[in-house]
This record gives C-alpha cells, sequence and structure tokens, in this order.
C-alpha cells in the first residue's frame, strides 16, 4: 500500500507538510501579498464604503515599508541608505496580474484590501475634480499603485493599453478598471512607438474620451512609470493657482529643433511650430481645442510626417497666442523658452550629472540615495520610476504619500502657493474667468 501513498512515512509525511508550507508561503508572498504595507479592517461602516475610508482605524493609521525606515530615506541619513542597498531586492514583492484577475473578482473586498480612498475628503477636492490619462504597456502591479496613490472617486482616468501588451497583462488591467465607476479603458488602443505620431495619438483618444465627463477642471497625461510627488489636495490647491493657465513646456534654443520638421514640404496652418514636452497639466478648453477644434485637426495632420511629433502638438498650440486658447501663453516667447519651468514632471535628465541611478534615453531611473532631492520637488509627478529597480524609491514615495494625505486630513499641509501662483506661465497665461 506504501507504495500507492508514499507520504504514508513518517519522514516523507514530513517533507510533503514543508513542501506545502514553502509552496503556500511563496504564494503568498507572489500572488496574495498586498505589498509591504499594512493589513486593513475587514469592515464596512452602515454607511457604505464611501464612509468606511473615514474609519479612524484607516486614515489614522501611518503606513510604514516594514523592511526599511523611509524617513531616514527620505531625509538623507546615509547609514539607512546603506542599509537599503544592501538590501537590495531581497523584500522585492510583485503582485503578478494572476492575483488581480482573482482578487477583483469582489471589487469591493479588493479596494477595501488594497487600501484606496473612496471619499473625496474635503469639500475642496470634491468641487475641483481632475482628470487623467495613463498609458501603460507593462508592469501592471506598479500601474495599480499609481492608481491606488492618485485615486478619488470625483475624479476620472482613462486607461490606454498598449497593444503589444500580453493577453493576461490586459486581462488584469481590465479587471482592476472594472472595479470603479469613474477608471475606464481608452475607447481604442494603439501600437505606441517612440518618436511616434502613436504617442500623442494614445494621449489624444483619452483626452476624447474624458470630454464626455462634464465635470472635471483640468487634464494629466501619466504613464505607468510616473509617480505623484503631491497629495491629490496639494494637486488641487496647486491647479487652483493657476487660475486656468496651462502648464505646457518649451524648449530653449528651438533653432535646433527645426529639422524636426524641415522634410515637409507644406507648412503648418496659421501656426509656427515649437518643441516641446508630451507631458502637460492643461484646462478643460485646451483638451476641447486640441480634440475639436479644426487648427488643431489640421495640425495634428501635418505632425504625422515630422520627427517626435508628441513633443510638438501641445506646445505649439499653447505658444501661438493667435489662437486664443484659454489658459495659453501670452508673454515674450524668448523669455518663455529662458525662464518656463514646468511643475508637471520632475525629471533628471543626463546632463545635469545628478543621477545615482542609471539613466534610459537620457532620463535618470533614480536611486535610494537621489530620494532625498526628489522628495522636496515642487513638480506634481515624477518621471521615471521603475518598480523593479531600487523599489524602495517606489515604497517610500508612497508611504510619503499615504502619510501626507492623512496629515491633510487633519490641516497639516506644507504648501507655499505663491511659488506657484508667481510661476512665468501662469503670470502670462490667457485668463479664463470660467475656469
Amino acid at each position: 500500500m506504501d507504495k500507492y501513498f508514499p507520504c504514508r512515512s513518517t519522514n516523507l509525511i514530513a517533507a510533503c507538510l514543508i513542501l506545502i508550507l514553502i509552496t503556500v508561503y511563496i504564494f503568498d508572498s507572489v500572488f496574495m501579498d498586498t505589498d509591504m504595507f499594512c493589513e486593513w479592517s475587514s469592515s464596512y461602516t452602515n454607511d457604505g464604503m464611501k464612509r468606511w475610508f473615514i474609519n479612524e482605524n484607516i486614515l489614522t493609521k501611518k503606513q510604514l515599508v516594514g523592511s526599511i525606515n523611509c524617513r531616514a530615506l527620505l531625509t538623507g541619513q546615509k547609514r539607512e541608505i546603506t542599509r537599503a542597498n544592501s538590501l537590495q531586492n531581497e523584500y522585492l514583492i510583485a503582485l503578478s496580474p494572476f492575483y488581480y484577475i482573482s482578487r477583483t473578482r469582489d471589487c469591493k473586498k479588493f479596494l477595501r484590501d488594497r487600501g484606496y480612498i473612496t471619499s473625496t475628503l474635503s469639500s475642496e477636492e470634491e468641487d475641483f475634480p481632475i482628470a487623467y490619462s495613463v498609458l501603460i504597456f507593462k508592469a501592471i502591479n506598479q500601474f495599480e499603485r499609481l492608481l491606488r496613490s492618485i485615486y478619488r472617486p470625483q475624479n476620472f482616468y482613462c486607461v490606454h493599453a498598449d497593444t503589444k501588451m500580453s493577453d493576461v497583462r490586459r486581462k488584469a488591467l481590465e479587471t482592476i478598471v472594472n472595479c470603479f465607476d469613474n477608471v475606464f479603458m481608452s475607447s481604442i488602443s494603439y501600437d505606441v512607438r517612440w518618436g511616434k505620431i502613436t504617442v500623442l495619438q494614445a494621449d489624444l483618444v483619452c483626452m476624447k474620451d474624458l470630454l464626455r465627463h462634464t465635470k472635471w477642471k483640468y487634464f494629466i497625461n501619466l504613464t505607468g512609470q510616473d509617480f505623484p510627488l503631491k497629495t491629490n489636495l496639494e494637486i488641487v490647491k496647486i491647479l487652483k493657482a493657476y487660475y486656468g493657465a496651462n502648464d505646457v513646456s518649451i524648449s530653449n534654443h528651438q533653432a535646433t529643433f527645426a529639422h524636426r520638421w524641415t522634410n515637409i514640404k507644406s507648412s503648418p496652418p496659421v501656426v509656427f511650430p515649437y518643441k516641446g514636452s508630451l507631458h502637460i497639466t492643461v484646462n478643460r478648453p485646451f483638451v476641447e481645442y486640441a480634440i475639436t477644434n479644426k487648427t488643431a485637426i489640421q495640425l495634428l495632420k501635418w505632425l504625422v510626417g515630422t520627427i517626435i511629433p508628441d513633443e510638438s502638438f501641445f506646445s505649439t498650440l499653447n505658444f501661438n497666442s493667435n489662437l486664443g486658447i484659454p489658459g495659453s501663453f501670452q508673454g515674450n516667447l524668448s523669455n518663455a523658452m529662458a525662464l518656463y519651468k514646468s511643475m508637471t514632471r520632475y525629471k533628471i535628465w543626463k546632463l545635469d550629472k545628478s543621477c545615482n541611478g542609471q539613466y534610459v534615453r537620457g532620463i535618470c531611473i533614480p536611486a535610494v540615495e537621489d530620494l532625498f532631492k526628489i522628495h522636496s520637488r515642487p513638480e506634481l509627478f515624477i518621471n521615471k520610476v521603475y518598480w523593479d529597480y531600487e523599489h524602495y524609491v517606489l515604497d517610500c514615495l508612497e508611504e510619503s504619500i499615504w502619510n501626507r494625505t492623512i496629515d491633510n486630513i487633519h490641516g497639516m499641509i506644507d504648501l507655499n502657493i505663491s511659488d506657484y501662483s508667481n510661476l512665468y506661465f501662469v503670470k502670462h497665461a490667457l485668463k479664463d474667468n470660467n475656469i
């Protein structure tokens, strides 16, 4: 009989039990873990999920990364930086696509277990909804952590999945999105290629889809490798300080970029092309103009044949003052090129020579040594952060945003609004009192 039931012997039974325990541990760590943050209470209030997140057990509990002292890293303490480097990926945890497909079968439990804030938290935030596009092509677990950090029920989120994404990742992404009324997949998906028009088209389709929702005031475009440096309340206060101005950057030394469109025989319609950045923070009328106006549509068609068109579309619209787009730049262009300081993204460029991590296309992927300067930056988001490279960067930024959100609830906010209202692009924007 033993040859049919080999685990009946004492030694083999013990070995089987050990194997089972190891398997359960690995499965729980890789597939079932709620990353490195504290567990949540499993009870709901009588008023439902929205008020559940007002529960004192949730929003007064500091969320901590267990394996490292994030506060020490954020303040640049060398001993903790050395310790983080010695740990490397020892505490790296990845939630697989299968985890999300399984756990989102019960959306209420998923939102609760993952710690989503499903309350507006304040009337100021409720009265100032924000629209986001998020372009994803990999790392579903990092996207979900980004979404969790920026999610509020009054905001709107359009998610674009690259057509190169695997079926299982797309399925996981869709199951996450389907747990929310205000998060949705873009109506069209593109094969996004760097330097090609598809980079721009992915954002534009989300902008068009977001216009179906009438309440939001500002639009911010993100990728799955971005992460917030400000809480939702802080972002709202900053955007209100813009008084309708658009944060669309323009590059200095424009003549060095003229080759990007000199191969096109025709000229763009009633505008002069400018090189800037794809990453923008713009008001709703700007989005409406970019999607529906005839000049914008003609400009988009013209840009198809140019080099890196995504870096020219938004800046061309914003810096041709004759178009009269609300919030667009109306000042001296030479001064704008020299003095413009965008607040949308913080990027550490290779020319800065201040990166302790690695570079991808000339942009720094930060290391823990960079956390000190990142943490105190005035920008809204950082680009780029990788979950599987120097993972304590993402872990500690996530902890910081959570803790500052709790501070905001208790009336503590460390933000000098005049730093934003006095920005060059704000002081020289075409004002619209309706924004």
